[in-house]
């Protein structure tokens, strides 16, 4: 491949790959490595095409189509996959698992900081100033003392996490 072909087919086929790639779903970009690749190949096999631009317009096609088969192929979700309803019994076991291991690690919690992250833990959803009331403490007081309590916890788990 000649440094003149690339100079001169470089503005048509950023030009023709932008054109092509919405409508393919695929990024410009990879329509032009593909589009260079198949040039190169052409090149070793057949040497340079009679009419470069049209070629290169072909071949920008050529690949779009490629890049839309796929994509005619995809069909979305009708739910979500990690959808709890799905799960294998398998994840079944290994989200109680690890729901166990976290209530465990909960619990051996120094202070207030079982009762604290229980009520975040509360599947009622509780407010600040409903988990502060419950716990007898100012409301302004709860966002350090929960750090104070997560960091506890992080660091209770981090061996267990480790040893799995």
């Amino acid at each position: 491949m000649t440094p003149d072909l690339v100079a001169t087919l470089r503005p048509l086929l950023a030009a023709e790959a932008s054109a092509e790639a919405h409508a393919s779903g695929a990024e410009p970009g990879d329509l032009e490595q593909a589009v260079w690749l198949r040039l190169l190949e052409r090149l070793a096999t057949e040497g340079p095409p009679r009419d470069p631009y049209g070629w290169l317009r072909a071949a920008v096609r050529a690949e779009a189509r490629r890049a839309r088969r796929p994509r005619r192929a995809e069909r979305p979700y009708a739910t979500e996959p990690a959808d709890a309803a799905e799960r294998e019994p398998e994840q079944l076991v290994l989200a109680a698992a690890r729901r166990r291991a976290l209530r465990t690690a909960v619990r051996r919690l120094p202070g207030r900081c079982p009762r604290l992250i229980e009520a975040l833990l509360s599947p009622d959803d509780l407010t600040y100033r409903e988990i502060a009331g419950e716990l007898g403490i100012s409301q302004g007081s709860l966002g350090p003392e929960r750090s104070r309590c997560l960091g506890c916890l992080r660091r209770l788990l981090t061996p267990e996490v480790a040893v799995r």
